[in-house]
């Protein structure tokens, strides 16, 4: 008997979407024929996912064009989004919406419409319409992981475009999907409040256990290394606040690495704000897969999310179970999400309050004071991730749920 066919979209890039590849790769574990459907985002995540694709077994086909080659089919689709956005706002409830959600959303439900399948999973709204619309042409069911609260992902005002247009293709699409996923308890939350039919499944953010990090390494008393990570590098998220309050611990012996794109304005000033104690250290972006082993080098991950727009409230990222995975000790921010985990793995980190400079302050004079407190919290950190909090654990609950789906 061949194998089950599922079909993942995304408006992404796999190697910027370590959810889908987690996804991707237990799926094809478990004997499934895995194609991936997804778009051009970024030159620097496409130079990544050529390095990526070579380790993977499963399949992808990207769409929509690239500015390098598929100029053509680029700049259409540009076009086309353009368009589509325009009269969204002129008539919201139109076919364009549907378009409007990402730049590759047309050609993401071209293309999904040509592959029969027994499951097509979307993962970010901008693959919502060609889930269902493929699943619809086939009679097969349909999945969606909601990895944030979607329409509060950019703002909590209501009447923004990007809130109404996401809230419209949720209201639409969501209803006819076999199940829902998230990416947190409070995300589950969230959603199961706005339909009331269904009960999402909780699928934490974690990663399979890197067996390149035998450890957590010992503490140097004499230096402290904070480390946080993202895509890009921006004040905001945290950042600049971090650095702040760094320059107020009047000693030496930090250091801050930060690892993402920055602009060299950002790089300035964030360098302006430390304080000379502080030694702040930017590391180019590096292949995703090298992150936990990249990061065992720190002593704290910080976690420094704020609870605006609400999504950040609620959400789980996964920096929090990276810097687990690494062996680092977590200092996190007392957002909704990060204050439950960390309440139930006190032994792994600190909560500080947002925008709390001296809360912050606080937390980090704990640990240079107490290097044996920091070893322990590292150790901690460790033991959870390898032994309970990994994708190991977690994907055993997102093959249930795939063979739950297909059964029914």
């Amino acid at each position: 008997m061949p194998a089950k066919r599922v079909v993942l979209v995304t408006p992404g890039q796999p190697a910027l979407n370590p959810r889908l590849v987690k996804e991707a790769d237990a799926l094809t574990c478990a004997g499934f024929d895995v194609l991936v459907i997804y778009a051009y985002w970024n030159a620097w995540g496409t130079a990544f996912d050529m390095e990526l694709l070579k380790t993977r077994k499963w399949k992808v086909k990207r769409v929509g064009g690239d500015p390098e080659n598929s100029v053509l089919t680029f700049f259409l689709s540009r076009i086309l989004y353009k368009i589509s956005v325009t009269v969204t706002k002129i008539l919201p409830d139109s076919i364009f919406k549907d378009w409007a959600i990402a730049r590759g959303s047309f050609f993401l439900i071209r293309e999904a419409k040509k592959h029969k399948a027994d499951l097509y999973i979307g993962h970010n709204c901008g693959a919502l319409p060609a889930i269902v619309k493929a699943a619809k042409r086939y009679g097969k069911p349909c999945g969606f992981d909601a990895e944030d609260f979607h329409r509060a992902e950019l703002t909590d005002d209501r009447n923004d475009f990007d809130s109404m247009l996401k809230a419209r293709i949720e209201e639409q699409y969501l209803p006819q999907v076999a199940y829902l996923s998230s990416s947190s308890p409070g995300i589950s939350r969230a959603y199961r409040d706005l339909f009331v039919d269904k009960s999402p499944v909780t699928l934490l953010n974690v990663f399979p256990v890197e067996p390149r990090v035998k450890s957590a390494k010992a503490v140097d008393a004499d230096i402290i290394k904070l480390f946080w990570f993202s895509q890009t590098i921006s004040p905001a998220r945290g950042v600049s606040d971090c650095v702040k309050s760094l320059k107020l611990i009047d000693r030496p012996g930090i250091e801050l690495h930060l690892l993402g794109q920055i602009d060299e304005n950002t790089r300035a000033q964030l360098l302006a704000d430390a304080g000379h104690n502080v030694k702040v250290i930017f590391h180019e972006p590096i292949s995703p897969d090298e992150v936990i082993f990249f990061a065992n080098n720190f002593d704290i991950g910080l976690a420094m999310e704020e609870s605006v727009p609400f999504n950040r409230d609620i959400c789980l990222t996964n920096k929090i179970f990276t810097y687990m995975q690494a062996g680092l000790a977590i200092v996190a921010s007392d957002t909704t999400g990060q204050a439950e985990l960390i309440a139930g793995y006190s032994d792994a980190g600190e909560i500080y309050r947002k925008g709390d400079l001296n809360s912050f302050v606080k937390v980090i004079n704990h640990y240079m004071d107490n290097p044996d407190d920091l070893f322990k919290a590292k150790e901690s950190s460790f033991k959870i991730g390898r032994e309970e909090l990994n994708w190991e654990n977690e994907s055993t609950k997102f093959i249930e749920l795939i063979n739950d789906t297909l059964a029914d």
